[in-house]
């Protein structure tokens, strides 16, 4: 649905995004993270048609933004960073003068109005003056503005930005409920919102790809030692010396548990050392075999925090990429 290639704009000598290249399949969520300045919102400018590249392509939905960008326009909502609202307007009367521009069938626009006003929690302040509207609210027109000619494609920047944590989880809802339907690329800055949202995530720093990936195929790829945590009662003062002969395991702690009356290990483990076996099956196996009572067995993945943090503040070096 989306293809970007080699996509590179240069403000004067000064790149602002080099050598882009990602695709996004039809009915996919894609975050888009990275820091401030690091290229997001110049991506999505160029793949909206509202600003030009230096060189490199990008299509969407089969149509080349630099030579068709009217019919990549007719398929794409846009949520730019400020949302494009008229403040004397009311909520109405401006998705109405938005279907007009946008092109939307006049047989149509009643019905597209009821539905993305249920859909973005409009209807009550449907005939309010936008600007008399609370910053979450006109967030929430941002979106029905984007979504109100029914794109194929949604590129949402900072979606939820300005909003209360319950407006926060409705617009999270409404974003689901696209996936499948709707491609959609999100980019913002509340990292739980992208492992709650996305299929995938592409990682952007000082202008180039870092990583593009599941986040729990990026915390597989990127932790050099994996972690196991048990939880474990009437664990004998020989349990922690048993999981150290486990081949692979280099190091085991063990945190006392009195209100659980247990304790909990936690297990660094080398996957080349351990000859690429899973663990967990070893760990479990002494676990049995002793007599003990296992209560939990929860493999540790690296936070999405842990990940961007990672990718974004050290070097990366060539082989460092992640792609699937």
């Amino acid at each position: 649905m989306i293809t970007v290639q080699n996509l590179t704009k240069f403000y004067g000598n000064q790149p602002a995004i080099e050598d882009v290249t990602f695709s996004v399949d039809r009915g996919e969520v894609l975050g888009f993270l990275g820091p401030n300045g690091a290229g997001k919102t110049t991506t999505m400018r160029i793949l909206t048609g509202y600003l030009a590249s230096t060189r490199g392509t990008a299509q969407v939905a089969g149509f080349d933004v630099a030579s068709q960008p009217l019919e990549v326009k007719r398929r794409v909502g846009y949520l730019p960073e400020h949302p494009p609202l008229y403040s004397e307007m009311t909520v109405q009367d401006y998705l109405d003068f938005v279907m007009r521009i946008k092109d939307v069938p006049k047989e149509r626009r009643s019905s597209r109005r009821s539905t993305v006003l249920e859909q973005c929690g409009l209807g009550e302040v449907r005939g309010r003056v936008i600007g008399h509207l609370s910053k979450g609210y006109c967030q929430r027109v941002g979106i029905a503005q984007a979504i109100i000619h029914d794109p194929e494609v949604l590129v949402l920047d900072e979606p939820t930005v300005g909003l209360d944590p319950k407006q926060i989880i409705e617009i999270r809802g409404l974003i689901k409920s696209l996936a499948g339907q709707k491609t959609v690329i999100l980019s913002t800055h509340i990292l739980p919102e992208v492992g709650q949202t996305c299929d995938r995530v592409v990682i952007i720093n000082r202008g180039r790809i870092v990583a593009i990936d599941t986040c729990e195929r990026l915390s597989v790829g990127l932790r050099q030692v994996d972690q196991l945590e048990l939880l474990v009662s009437r664990a004998s003062d020989a349990f922690a010396g048993q999981l150290k002969r486990i081949p692979g395991v280099v190091s085991v702690k063990s945190i006392p548990q009195p209100s659980q009356n247990a304790t909990r290990f936690v297990l660094e483990w080398d996957r080349q050392k351990s000859g690429n076996r899973d663990v967990r099956e070893s760990a479990a196996q002494v676990v049995v075999e002793g007599g003990f009572g296992l209560l939990e067995l929860v493999p540790v993945r690296m936070s999405l925090e842990d990940i961007f943090l990672q990718l974004t503040t050290e070097e990366v070096r060539e082989g460092r990429i992640l792609d699937e």
